[in-house]
């Protein structure tokens, strides 16, 4: 009982992991031409070049 019950468990994982290897990779979503909202950013964030200053004070002397 126990033997079918894990076969069983076994075969279901090994066919949820099986994909159709003819399936295109799909392009990235894009946004309707009709929405005015924030934009897909679909690009990496820029690095900083130099780091923002901090608005803590220094120490008096």
């Amino acid at each position: 009982m126990n033997r079918t019950i894990l076969i069983a468990l076994l075969l279901s994982a090994l066919t949820g992991c099986m994909s159709d290897p003819g399936d295109h990779h799909k392009t990235p979503p894009k946004d309707p031409q009709d929405y005015h909202g924030v934009p897909t950013d679909d690009r990496p964030p820029a690095m900083l070049d130099a780091p923002a200053p901090s608005s803590v004070p220094a120490a008096p002397k």
